[in-house]
């Protein structure tokens, strides 16, 4: 069983490249309220660095970070 709470917020960022992923979410991020968490899917391999480089200087958190088979989903965390 999950810990994980069901995202207010699902992005398909399937197909953008660097740095469009970090840009839509962190666009998104201001849009849900402290606590909440927004999924997202992609398929540029770089967010799996980019994603947790940027929770590091937004004050945000990564909940989930998978590679999947076709994409990558992630579940960040709006912490402040």
């Amino acid at each position: 069983m999950s810990n994980e709470t069901k995202p207010v917020l699902s992005l398909d960022m399937k197909g953008l490249l660097c740095p469009m992923p970090i840009v839509k979410i962190a666009q998104a991020i201001k849009q849900v309220k402290i606590g909440d968490t927004i999924e997202a899917l992609a398929t540029d391999p770089g967010v799996m660095a980019d994603i947790p480089a940027w929770v590091r200087t937004s004050g945000n958190q990564v909940v989930v970070l998978e590679k999947r088979e076709k994409d990558i989903r992630f579940v960040v965390q709006r912490v402040k």
